[in-house]
């Protein structure tokens, strides 16, 4: 299991690439998070907008270095277009 994680705009992205179960290949996952923006009340904790654990349907890459990348491209999109799955 493999992640990496970055800052962009309001929002936090976690993404990882995790060892398929019968190990071929990796599956990617993504957690937004946003940290940023936020009520007062609420400002002091992160509150997560969106979670995948499968993205792609399941699909498996090669390698966890595509998985990540992937998942890091897709995440950005959701922020970049202010998807409504980004409610929260």
């Amino acid at each position: 299991m493999q992640f990496d994680e970055c800052q962009e705009g309001d929002y936090r992205i976690f993404v990882g690439a995790v060892e398929a179960p019968r190990g071929d290949g990796y599956l990617a996952a993504l957690v937004v998070s946003r940290v940023k923006g936020l009520q007062a009340a609420s400002a002091a904790k992160p509150r997560e907008a969106f979670r995948d654990d499968s993205l792609a349907c399941g699909y498996r890459w090669e390698s966890a270095d595509q998985a990540i990348q992937y998942a890091m491209n897709r995440a950005r999109e959701l922020i970049r277009n202010r998807s409504k799955q980004l409610a929260c």
